[in-house]
């Protein structure tokens, strides 16, 4: 089991995943962050059986949302940049465990996405700032080339999808 701590969420992950804070790399971190300008990155990857997962984490519930990119945008972004950064990371990586990692996640047969955002209760006078079901529709249209079915989760609302819990 490996547990990865983003902000005030630990990510639990079981046996058969290989996870990992990417953003956390030393080669993206001193290496790959820099070019063109920066680089963005997801917060974790992880490998579970014939998929490499993206996972990009968002937690609103203490502070809003101030970036004037759009969520989607910024996902997106991230995303590509990531995938970017695991092909150098696969054949320059000095550590030797970001280079295999980086090298099975770019071998694997289905690459998905998820977002997995919290935000404060929304109420009917309140609603949640951002609808989780229009960022979804916006990720589905922007990722299409990369997973068709993106998730966007929070804690209380897991699926089968996913292989890891949010604690």
């Amino acid at each position: 089991m490996t547990e990865i701590q983003e902000g005030q969420l630990r990510f639990v992950f079981p046996d058969h995943c290989e996870a990992a804070k990417y953003d956390a790399w030393e080669f993206y971190r001193k290496s790959f962050q820099s070019i063109a300008s920066g680089t963005k990155a997801v917060d974790i990857i992880c490998i579970s059986q014939d998929t490499s997962w993206l996972i990009e984490v968002k937690d609103y519930r203490h502070h809003p949302r101030t970036k004037p990119i759009d969520l989607d945008d910024e996902i997106a972004r991230k995303v590509r940049d990531t995938l970017s950064g695991l092909a150098a990371a696969s054949a320059n990586a000095q550590d030797s465990g970001e280079r295999v990692l980086a090298t099975r996640a770019l071998t694997k047969q289905r690459w998905r996405v998820a977002l997995h955002i919290e935000q404060q209760p929304g109420s009917k006078l309140r609603p949640q700032p951002i609808n989780r079901a229009d960022v979804l529709q916006k990720l589905r249209r922007r990722l299409k080339a990369i997973d068709a079915q993106p998730l966007v989760v929070d804690g209380p609302k897991f699926g089968s999808d996913e292989p890891w819990i949010v604690q």
